[in-house]
């Protein structure tokens, strides 16, 4: 049984910070693609950050430089260091694994970040 499981949304000032992680178990890590996405109320569910097994990483535009995301294959989990946090980052981030051999994919069951003006 596959389980993402998140922690450390919450709410924060803007230009504050938080640490999101994500515990995955039941999936062999090293050969999933782990990512977050986001998604703000009305809209559409976006990527924001992806980090293979290797360390290589991509960003969407509106976070790159802000947000780090990392992952440890010895402790099977994915953060997400979130800095200098904007009221538009507002949104439930939901953790994502993707396995490489047969692009399954996998979802957390997401955790709410609100970011206050």
């Amino acid at each position: 049984q596959v389980q993402l499981v998140e922690s450390g949304g919450g709410l924060v000032q803007a230009g504050g910070s938080l640490r999101l992680s994500c515990a995955a178990s039941g999936i062999i890590f090293s050969l999933n693609v782990m990512a977050w996405y986001r998604q703000a109320p009305g809209k559409q569910r976006e990527l924001v950050a992806a980090i293979t097994s290797g360390g290589s990483t991509n960003y969407v535009d509106s976070v790159r430089a802000r947000f780090t995301i990392s992952r440890n294959n010895a402790k099977n989990t994915v953060y997400l260091q979130m800095n200098r946090l904007k009221p538009e980052d507002t949104a439930v981030y939901y953790c994502n694994a993707r396995d490489v051999r047969t692009q399954t994919n996998y979802w957390g069951q997401g955790t709410q970040v609100t970011v206050s003006s």
